[in-house]
């Protein structure tokens, strides 16, 4: 199943050594975050929220020592095995986009 053009995505995401602490309908801590990009992060979760939920999110970075705070909305998700869902941030200013550009460039090399 190839991409079409128009689900090429805007961001490249990257495979990485971070996690996430979300609240949405209940708080999940410490979930694996599965890839990540400048647009958003998609992250596995038994917890699937509905599509077009807003979630609070903490991005931590350990290679960093740093960790964002930001909302996110569920922009898909997936309730079959590997149960996970993408969220896009909403609300993403400067520092916290250089935070993370930061983050990706070090984990694309």
């Amino acid at each position: 199943m190839g991409d079409s053009p128009e689900q090429a995505r805007e961001f490249p995401r990257f495979e990485v050594n971070a996690y996430v602490d979300y609240t949405g309908n209940e708080v999940l801590l410490f979930h694996r975050i599965q890839n990540i990009s400048l647009g958003g992060v998609c992250i596995q979760t038994s917890g699937v929220e509905e599509v077009g939920t807003m979630v609070d999110l903490v991005l931590n970075f350990p290679d960093l020592d740093a960790s964002i705070a930001v909302t996110g909305e569920v922009v898909w998700a997936n309730r079959e095995a590997p149960m996970d869902m993408g969220i896009r941030y909403v609300d993403l200013d400067e520092e916290r986009k250089d935070t993370l550009r930061k983050y990706i460039n070090m984990v694309r090399k």
